[in-house]
């Protein structure tokens, strides 16, 4: 099936000024699933979805899944921290179903976090609104006046001395929206650079953060399709 090379690349991702991007260089892209729609791919943790502004940020899954697979096209993003599932649409149809999926909530998705300190309860839901934080960018905040409805349902799946392993179903899609649903818990996720402090953030070399889960309807005959990707922590 012949595939559009024409559409651009999304647009830029905003990043810190004084990031020092390195991304991981193997594999150059981790395919998990291939045809003439759509590809999956496992993101590692490190490499930003879509072109950061600068040339040092060109490097991306974006950009590389196009120079495997012309008019690939990225249909949602997993912040450069964060590892696992991504789906890309191969032409320009496949690209609007997925995208049009994702905005009405019609997919399924999970993640895998290790979190500071002992959780209470064994499961919840965490609703709390969301907005962007100017002062602290590219950080985001709870605000009950200005910010956008967000809920996240959390379920404990593991306990360490120091730790707990959590499976998170976001039902909302803002931007670092697990990030700060946990923080605002009390249990920051370990490893994170912009939301975790002293032992929390020390206690991983990187985030512990990886949707391992999603599931969506085929753009091409609707069957209903679901991939995981195995957590690597």
């Amino acid at each position: 099936m012949a595939r559009d090379t024409r559409q651009p690349l999304p647009p830029a991702e905003r990043q810190p000024p004084e990031l020092d991007y390195a991304p991981p260089r193997e594999p150059f892209l981790s395919v998990l699933h291939a045809d003439d729609h759509l590809i999956l791919v496992s993101k590692p943790s490190g490499i930003l979805s879509v072109p950061g502004r600068g040339e040092h940020l060109q490097d991306c899954i974006a950009t590389r899944a196009r120079s495997l697979y012309p008019g690939a096209r990225i249909v949602h993003r997993l912040d450069l921290d964060t590892s696992g599932i991504m789906v890309l649409g191969l032409t320009a149809e496949a690209h609007r179903h997925l995208s049009m999926q994702f905005e009405a909530r019609r997919t399924a998705k999970r993640y895998i976090a290790r979190v500071r300190g002992a959780v209470e309860g064994e499961r919840g839901r965490i609703d709390l609104p969301l907005a962007f934080d100017p002062p602290n960018r590219p950080r985001q905040k709870v605000d009950h006046a200005h910010g956008r409805p967000s809920q996240t349902d959390w379920e404990v799946i593991g306990r360490e001395p120091e730790a707990t392993r959590l499976a998170l179903t976001p039902l909302t899609g803002r931007s670092h929206q697990l990030r700060v649903h946990m923080l605002s818990m009390g249990h920051p996720i370990l490893g994170d650079p912009l939301y975790a402090e002293g032992a929390a953030r020390a206690a991983a070399d990187r985030l512990q953060l990886h949707s391992e889960y999603l599931g969506f309807h085929h753009p091409a005959d609707g069957r209903r399709m679901e991939a995981t990707d195995p957590c690597p922590f």
